[in-house]
């Protein structure tokens, strides 16, 4: 047990466990995430854009359709492929707002 332990594979070995359960299995989770709930858009969610557009979904088509139309403004509205949703708010979420201090 000694010699495994006084070995020098045994830190990197003991780095790359650290590195993948504290940053690429959190994440995997958050990306499975937002796949989730870019799979279940609906009508009346709220979504924001990767380039930062945030709009109101008016209409999903079928779901394996790519494009979902967004109501950006009154009586404007964009179709938008679903993989460049970078978050999605449900009708009912609150939207989060920066604490200062």
């Amino acid at each position: 047990m000694q010699d495994i332990i006084s070995s020098p594979v045994f830190p990197i070995v003991a780095m790359f466990a650290v590195v993948y359960f504290l940053l690429i299995r959190p994440q995997q989770s958050r990306a499975k995430e937002l796949r989730n709930s870019v799979n279940n858009v609906r009508r009346g969610d709220t979504v924001v854009t990767s380039g930062g557009i945030i709009g109101k979904v008016v209409k999903v088509p079928q779901a394996d359709d790519p494009e979902i139309t967004v109501e950006i403004a009154d009586n404007v509205q964009v179709r938008v492929l679903k993989a460049t949703l970078s978050e999605v708010r449900a009708k009912a979420q609150p939207v989060e707002t920066a604490k200062a201090g």
